[in-house]
Order: C-alpha cells, then structure tokens, then sequence
C-alpha cells in the first residue's frame, strides 16, 4: 500500500529543513547506490552534516506521528538521505536496498520540498499492481510505501526537485500484516466514542494484540 502525509512536519520545521539543504553542499549520487541501482541513478545528495542535521528534525516530527506509528510500526529509521534532481537528471527503475545500515528495510518514505509547479518532471512513479502510482504532491507532503516495490523519479526537464528520503525498520515484518493491524486501529478509533460498543472494543483489541504476539519481531 501507498499513504500519503499532509502535516508531518510544522511549518517551522519545514522552512529550517529547507533552509538547512538549500545551504549545504551535495555530491554525486550514484557513489552510495548498489549495483542494481547505480546505472540508472542519476541525480545529486546532500553531504552528512546537511543529512544529520535533517534527520533529526524528520525523525522528531514521525516519532509524534500516530498515523506514521500505527501505519509503520517503527523499530527504528534506518537511513536518510537529501537528493535535488536538475534538468536531464533522473533516477530510473530499481528496488531500495533490503539492508541499510546494518537494519532490514521495510518501508520507505519519500518527503517533497519543492512545490511542483516550480519544476517539470520528477513525478514519483511506484509499480502497483499491474498499473502504476504516480505522485507530485505539494511541498512538505510525504509519501509512505512498500521498500520492496519497484519505483523510479521520472526525469527533469526543468527546474530543481528536492526531497528528503529515508527508510524504516518495522516491528513488523510482512506489508500486509501492517495493513491489517493498521484496518483494526482505525475500527478501534471508530468504537472508541460508543460506550455501548465496548464489548466490540474489546473483542477487536484481543485480535489486535493477539496478532501482533504472531507477527511482531522484536
């Protein structure tokens, strides 16, 4: 599955984590990819105290996030990085690395810093199915999807496309293992103003915790 994130980060947030990319130096891109990756990358990154210093505002912002907790089951990020495409770059069809940093890669996350009427191009594009998810959305969107899924940035014909990328370690390792304990969160959510449907409450939280005693890797 594919979710979209509106307010991960304040606007307070937002303008420093711009600022801070804006002003920091950045460095071919396919040096840190893996073979399968590194023909088709094209595009630049951030150097490490720009990323050091990006993560943590990110990582605070998704560590008081309800939606990304009950959608994700965070162990921990596994890594960030900060990529700008300009025109002619692109990065073309691949699958995100299973290990990063000594971590399973479960999930990740993509978060857009450029509004997309100021460049041309650079559209997130993600395999589903027998169709494809295509996403530019407003500046300081995120998007959250499967490591596993083949995915590519379409190239850029003008302007700069800028986003901060990163990947999560879940308690829980199986995509549709998540998608269903995430269903039963919103059924409890629902059920939790109706006192008259307490014992329902209950019985869903049973399975609920009862399937993550099956599916949680701790």
């Amino acid at each position: 599955m594919i979710y979209e994130f509106d307010d991960i980060l304040t606007r307070e947030e937002l303008a420093k984590v711009i600022t801070t990319v804006k002003h920091g130096g950045f460095h071919e891109g396919a040096a840190g990819a893996g073979w399968q990756a590194e023909s088709v990358k094209h595009n630049e990154e951030s150097d490490g105290p720009v990323v050091q210093e990006v993560a943590k505002i990110v990582g605070q912002a998704l560590a008081r996030s309800d939606k990304f907790k009950a959608l994700a089951w965070p162990k921990r990020l596994a890594g960030f990085l900060v990529s700008r495409y300009k025109p002619g770059m692109t990065y073309g069809t691949h699958v995100d690395n299973a290990l990063l940093n000594n971590a399973r890669s479960d999930m990740s996350f993509t978060l857009f810093l450029a509004e997309p009427d100021t460049y041309e191009g650079g559209e997130l594009v993600i395999e589903q199915g027998d169709g494809e998810r295509i996403i530019k959305p407003p500046k300081g969107h995120m998007v959250l999807y499967s490591t596993g899924a083949l995915h590519h940035v379409a190239e850029v014909t003008k302007g700069e496309r800028l986003a901060v990328v990163g990947w999560v370690r879940s308690y829980v390792r199986d995509p549709g293992a998540r998608e269903m304990l995430y269903d039963l969160d919103c059924v409890m959510q629902d059920l939790r103003d109706r006192p008259d449907d307490r014992p329902i409450l209950d019985r869903v939280a049973k399975v609920r915790t009862n399937l993550l005693r099956l599916w949680v890797d701790d």
